[in-house]
């Protein structure tokens, strides 16, 4: 497992974090995404630290509260050294019945670091992140309020989830300006089979310095190759029951093709490969992966290990290349324009 600089700060996390939307679902949404209880997620905790992975993501929403509890005591349970782990969770999402139960207001953020620092039994918080972009909340609250969070001592880092480019920007200029703590990362949906974020996000955070952190790496399990044009997923696979993330499923497919080549070339699984892609784009930081059963989860963590080959990232990159868009089409015609100008006149070498 190999370790990555967290954004512009001096934390270094694991290429992998282990997601916890699996743990503790047991009706509705979460039901179908994962009902692990206590000591199937502590099976898959532990696994997780044995193979290197020290960055653990959850969320206040998740199975209602329950993931987080589940993932606290599992913590406590495997005597894990405080210092050991880097614990990411967020606030955004409804957690009750009241009109400021949901959102990023400083009254709804300050209510909830209480109420996760509680149920993951910590003193403090690695990685505090908005789960969402709250139209109706002032940016600049949110982010004076995450400042007083990190004064305060009950959280280190903040970060963001979901959110466009144009909005972290503004987040970040009221950061400067008054001297607040910024978000250090974006949590983001990216697939091979799904590369919208290379449009503006990508840019962004590089340019910024921001962490990148991948959620649903593999397309709601849409890539792991038990999907592909002619095949039935197996009876009980999530894809079956929640279609989520929206995927365009022809071109998902004509990336499974080629990764199933290459898969079986190396003798691997197309999941392998998927998270091998995500893990050769430099914006990448972390790739978070979920699992229900300890076999699934090792198969993820020996992505790690998997070099592609020139010939392999040219490949995979031609059969998922975004769409042509504006203005992309045209600063790209403007810069091959200028980039010809300059070695007509010698001025690049």
């Amino acid at each position: 497992m190999q370790y990555r600089k967290f954004g512009r700060t001096g934390l270094f996390v694991s290429e992998l974090c282990l997601g916890t939307m699996t743990f503790g679902g047991a009706s509705g949404i979460w039901g179908q995404i994962g009902n692990l209880q206590q000591s199937e997620a502590e099976g898959l905790v532990g696994r997780a630290l044995d193979a290197g992975i020290n960055f653990i993501d959850t969320a206040d929403v998740y199975s209602e509260g329950l993931s987080e509890t589940i993932t606290g005591q599992a913590l406590k349970n495997l005597k894990v050294p405080r210092e050991n782990v880097v614990v990411a969770t967020k606030v955004f999402g409804e957690t009750g019945k009241t009109a400021n139960a949901a959102g990023a207001s400083r009254y709804h953020i300050m209510d909830g670091v209480k109420a996760s620092l509680r149920r993951l039994q910590l003193d403090h918080i690695d990685l505090y992140q908005i789960h969402g972009f709250d139209p109706v909340t002032p940016i600049e609250e949110t982010v004076r309020a995450l400042d007083n969070l990190v004064q305060q001592g009950h959280v280190r880092y903040v970060g963001v989830s979901n959110w466009a480019a144009w909005q972290i920007m503004k987040a970040l200029g009221i950061a400067e300006r008054q001297g607040l703590a910024r978000f250090e990362s974006l949590q983001a949906y990216y697939t091979i089979a799904g590369r919208d974020l290379e449009r503006e996000l990508a840019p962004m955070l590089q340019s910024e310095s921001l962490g990148l952190m991948v959620w649903s790496p593999l397309a709601g399990g849409l890539l792991s190759g038990k999907y592909g044009r002619g095949t039935e997923a197996e009876e009980g696979s999530r894809r079956t029951s929640f279609d989520f993330p929206p995927v365009n499923v022809e071109r998902a497919y004509d990336c499974i093709d080629v990764m199933r080549q290459l898969a079986e070339a190396r003798k691997v699984s197309v999941a392998q490969i998927a998270l091998a892609w995500l893990l050769h784009q430099p914006v990448v930081t972390s790739v978070i992966v979920g699992a229900k059963r300890v076999a699934q989860l090792d198969d993820n963590i020996a992505a790690a290990a998997i070099r592609l080959s020139a010939d392999e990232l040219a490949a995979l990159g031609k059969v998922s290349a975004l769409p042509s868009e504006y203005p992309g089409w045209m600063l790209e015609r403007q810069g091959g324009a200028r980039a010809k100008r300059l070695v007509e006149s010698g001025q690049r070498g």
